[in-house]
């Protein structure tokens, strides 16, 4: 997982804080950006990334939704199969402007739902709505997508808590990626423009042409070992294992859209909605 902190400054200084941003992919003139991807939305954890996110059917009185990683709870990594759900926090998060200046500080009532199990994940629920957020700050919250991404689609992984934006595609699929203790589905892997290190976790991965979140930045390769904390693996539906350095992943969100209803209610019972259950 990509925990901030633990050798990250160390690299920071070695390889330069203010390095510049991969090159950005080129525009397909089929389809057009519709906005700029920019920092507006995103969210700075104590540990992690994150940003504000909706549902395509959200409201502007739903309580604001906080999307980041389950291992960056503020309770520590769930357990393999542990799925949490309602369960009460008054975790703050600094909410970023498009230049990358915090403008506020949100507070969470409670974590709606957080697991490690097939994703890496947690939604935090907010005690501010997006209407009050939009009118408060003037930034509306990212849009998840409804659908999945597909290969070569250009992303950039926007982290609010460093204020670095990674550009890149989506280089595939890992059918199974496994880090230590933890086994993800359908993972998304980078092309190895987006070297995102410890702090990014929890960063939502933006397709470019949409402006939709489509992934949950969580991890990457560090050393070259072999499905070890820190050093995720890949394996294959025949079980073969294949080992990237310096790759990094996130997880697919779309399968969130389906699962949370009107008043940002996340129901796991809904029709579709195919989430880990407790």
């Amino acid at each position: 997982m990509k925990k901030p902190l633990v050798g990250t400054l160390l690299a920071l200084l070695l390889l330069g804080a203010g390095a510049a941003p991969a090159a950005a992919q080129t525009v397909q003139q089929a389809r057009p950006a519709v906005r700029a991807v920019d920092f507006a939305g995103t969210v700075a954890l104590s540990n992690c990334s994150g940003s504000v996110v909706r549902t395509p059917g959200s409201q502007p009185a739903d309580p604001a939704l906080v999307l980041s990683n389950g291992h960056c709870l503020e309770s520590g990594f769930p357990a393999p199969g542990q799925v949490l759900v309602d369960k009460p926090s008054s975790r703050t998060f600094g909410l970023l402007n498009s230049a990358g200046t915090k403008v506020a500080t949100l507070r969470a009532s409670k974590i709606a739902y957080a697991t490690m199990t097939d994703t890496d994940a947690s939604l935090y629920q907010l005690t501010s709505t997006y209407a009050q957020i939009k009118s408060g700050y003037g930034i509306d919250a990212l849009e998840l997508s409804a659908t999945r991404p597909v290969q070569g689609t250009a992303i950039k992984v926007v982290s609010g808590y460093w204020k670095r934006i990674y550009s890149c595609a989506v280089d595939g699929f890992a059918y199974r990626l496994k880090e230590g203790a933890w086994t993800w589905k359908d993972s998304v892997r980078y092309t190895s423009a987006c070297k995102t290190i410890g702090g990014t976790s929890g960063s939502p991965v933006i397709d470019t042409a949409t402006g939709k979140v489509v992934a949950v930045n969580n991890t990457g390769n560090e050393d070259g070992a072999r499905c070890t904390d820190n050093n995720p693996c890949e394996v294959d539906e025949s079980g073969n294992v294949t080992v990237r350095r310096g790759i990094n992943y996130g997880q697919q969100t779309y399968g969130f859209v389906a699962c949370i209803g009107a008043g940002s209610k996340l129901d796991l019972s809904r029709p579709g909605c195919a989430l880990p259950k407790p």
